[in-house]
């Protein structure tokens, strides 16, 4: 049972560092698949973007991707909306919790199927919009296991006409705030199984390092239609477990 959280971790890892999200979208799926409730399916997500996060976030800046000061204010506002989200888990149907995962990678993949990469028209984006979307999306995310990079980056993309790299890279920075806040407010409620979510964190790490270094050399188009494929994908395996069992 170890090694397979171990080579879980490895894959969540290499995908989160690829993709630039938390890995709760692969991860939190493939944890109901070995037959976790969805709960303890989040709290073991939760910890691992931890980790993942803040590893990728290091390697994105070292690689001048994005500007910290650019996602300050979206972090901050997911970090005190995912302050919320252990009351919200604790209160929410496991049921509703899995259907809000399907509606949210569905929108994921409508934002993306509808956006040319290669059109770049970056818009201005205020401090409290920032803000405010960062609280909505830090307590919706972390609720249902993800670190909020699944709904930050499409809407960065698809709405404010981000870059698709930048906009991944900023969606990882996010998730460290959403995932610590989330961490601490799960634990205090007592979904947190810590020695499977520092095992599946640690082990993360080695696939965040690929993960990352592979991105930096896929063409914006090619990313894009991973990144379709991936939403496919965890859309498929969601929608089977909740739907057959």
């Amino acid at each position: 049972m170890i090694i397979e959280y171990i080579v879980v971790g490895i894959l969540v890892g290499f995908i989160s560092g690829f993709f630039g999200i938390g890995g709760g979208t692969i991860l939190v799926p493939t944890l109901m698949m070995l037959g976790l409730d969805i709960k303890e399916a989040v709290g073991i997500s939760v910890t691992q973007m931890v980790f993942s996060s803040l590893f990728g976030t290091y390697l994105n800046f070292k690689k001048s991707i994005f500007k910290i000061k650019d996602g300050l204010f979206l972090g901050l506002g997911g970090a005190l909306g995912a302050l919320g989200s252990g009351y919200f888990v604790t209160i929410v149907n496991s049921k509703i919790l899995e259907y809000m995962f399907l509606a949210v990678v569905m929108f994921a993949l409508y934002r993306f199927f509808r956006k040319d990469v290669e059109e770049i028209n970056e818009k201005e984006i205020s401090k409290k919009v920032l803000f405010f979307l960062g609280i909505f999306v830090g307590l919706f995310a972390i609720s249902i296991g993800v670190g909020g990079a699944i709904l930050i980056t499409p809407i960065l993309v698809g709405i404010f006409h981000y870059d698709v790299k930048k906009a991944a890279s900023m969606g990882l920075f996010f998730v460290i705030f959403s995932s610590i806040s989330g961490f601490l407010s799960l634990s205090m409620f007592g979904h947190i199984d810590y020695l499977y979510g520092f095992l599946v964190g640690v082990s993360s790490l080695v696939g965040v390092f690929f993960g990352i270094n592979l991105a930096h050399k896929t063409n914006r188009k090619r990313f894009k239609s991973l990144l379709l494929i991936l939403y496919f994908v965890i859309l498929i395996m969601s929608a089977k477990k909740i739907f057959l069992g």
